[in-house]
């Protein structure tokens, strides 16, 4: 059971497995047959072997294989085989070596760290201690290690480890890999340098003894091959990735001072200023306001503005409404709470959605002022207290959006849903709109400092009537139970579609 779920989430999220292998006769089998159990899209890179590893491979059946006569090294092995994930139109690729070392079955495990971190080069750590190793092998993993903070100023336990899930759309340098086993720590230092996160795992090693080990490893060449790639790398980190860095950090500090202007001065300048005028102006009037109210439809106007202006730098917003939802008849609407953007998101849909909010909107010297005019009210004031107000909102045909987790969700997964805007929807017969966002806590996370680049989307579901209510559950418990569960898939869906896509 748990092997079927991990490989539909491979699939969903276009995760293949690369092997490549060079005179792997002893072990090829095994390890191709271990990794199809956990993943269905395996491609093996048989690198010129001499044995018998091309007739065992092809008596496989299910794998892609790429071949070719001639030894050309890790390096070559791994660059034909991430094109030919390209050209099947995988998003990520997962590499084990072909001799017996890794687990297959840390598959999962490498698979989960790309859900949690979407878009970055997941290095499988190897835990080394006990295990027996040359003083060669040793060396060599310290000597990379010490020489990939040098050039990166990053620090990872394990740089050797080809057990790692590359992103595919993040291959920097891919047209000038090394041929042989420098190209790996080429890749994570290419990857660092241009701003690919980097995460680890931790995965199991297996290291047969010594009589029965196969290593293609030339301590002499490869040594060399190895210091000279560092000596270009430390030149290069100077002249190419030190001016980079520069660059993206400063874009970085522009798009977040940017976006911090536009906030002030959308919620200080003009909304603010727009609300004094706007209560000025009800009490001359001496009558309610229409729906949309004018104040509402600034707020709209000017969400519209800086969602526009936020794609233009690097995080876009889409919205997938496949049921044409136009918010003409009032029903409150529930959605999972990722970051401060999504209030964003929704305002620029429609003037006639307001909000609840917690105390601290309710009271912020910024915008708590017109968010009080507007009539964005807390929740902290009780469900009993705000229904009569509510339904003066809904009344006049105002949606009501309401965030069931309650708080912002820290690493973007979805929390416990409250009963409340549940309850609100059946006291006074409104309709449910079930919404879905994905990417706002990736382009400003909770306690983040600064804006990232990162496609956001929101899914308007279709409405759920009264009625339909039923189905969700008896009690409003039940109801926030279902709608959770329905969120989190949504998201899920949402999330494999757009990280294997876009990111």
């Amino acid at each position: 059971m748990q092997n079927s779920h991990y490989k539909q989430l491979a699939h969903d999220r276009g995760i293949c497995v690369i092997i490549p292998t060079y005179n792997n006769a002893g072990t090829i089998a095994d390890v191709v047959e271990r990794a199809f159990g956990q993943c269905d899209d395996v491609i093996v890179v048989n690198d010129g072997s001499t044995d018998d590893t091309s007739q065992i491979i092809n008596q496989i059946n299910g794998i892609t294989i790429v071949e070719y006569s001639k030894n050309a090294g890790k390096g070559t092995a791994l660059k034909r085989g991430f094109k030919k994930a390209r050209e099947m139109g995988f998003a990520y690729a997962i590499t084990l070596d072909g001799d017996g070392q890794h687990y297959p079955e840390d598959i999962p495990a490498l698979i989960n760290a790309n859900v949690a971190n979407p878009g970055a080069l997941i290095v499988g750590e190897r835990d080394l201690q006990g295990v027996t190793r040359s003083k060669g092998s040793r060396f060599a993993n310290r000597f990379s290690n010490f020489w990939f903070a040098v050039q990166t100023l990053r620090h990872l336990r394990d740089t050797q480890s080809g057990y790692r899930l590359y992103p595919l759309r993040h291959l920097y340098g891919i047209s000038m890999l090394t041929s042989r086993y420098e190209a790996e720590l080429e890749l994570l230092v290419m990857a660092a340098w241009h701003g690919v996160k980097i995460a680890t795992v931790p995965v199991r090693v297996y290291y047969p003894p010594q009589d029965e080990r196969v290593s293609h490893f030339r301590p002499g060449k490869d040594f060399a091959r190895i210091s000279l790639l560092n000596t270009v790398l430390c030149i290069l980190a100077l002249v190419y990735a030190l001016p980079l860095g520069i660059l993206r950090i400063s874009y970085t500090t522009i798009y977040t001072i940017f976006a911090l202007a536009v906030y002030l001065v959308g919620a200080l300048g003009v909304i603010t200023s727009f609300a004094l005028v706007y209560v000025g102006w009800k009490k001359i009037r001496k009558q309610p306001s229409r729906c949309p109210s004018p104040l509402h439809r600034v707020i709209y106007w000017y969400s519209r503005l800086t969602a526009n202006l936020l794609g233009v730098f690097g995080s876009p917003i889409s919205v997938r409404n496949s049921q044409s939802e136009n918010f003409q008849k009032a029903a409150i609407i529930i959605c999972n709470h990722q970051s401060h953007l999504d209030l964003i998101v929704q305002l620029s849909l429609s003037p006639r959605i307001v909000f609840l909010t917690n105390d601290w909107v309710w009271h912020s010297p910024f915008f708590g002022y017109f968010v009080r005019q507007a009539e964005y009210y807390p929740v902290s004031e009780g469900v009993e207290t705000l229904l009569p107000k509510l339904k003066s909102l809904a009344d006049r045909g105002y949606s009501i959006s309401v965030y069931p987790e309650g708080t912002r969700s820290r690493d973007g997964q979805v929390g416990r849903f409250h009963k409340g805007a549940f309850h609100i929807a059946k006291e006074l017969g409104l309709d449910i709109i079930p919404m879905v966002q994905y990417g706002a806590n990736h382009a400003l996370p909770k306690k983040g400092w600064y804006m990232r680049r990162w496609p956001i989307c929101l899914e308007i579901n279709e409405r759920v009537t009264p009625e339909k209510q039923m189905e969700f559950g008896a009690s409003e418990l039940e109801r926030a139970r279902k709608f959770r569960r329905f969120t989190k898939e949504h998201l899920q869906a949402l999330s494999n579609e757009i990280e294997q896509n876009v990111i």
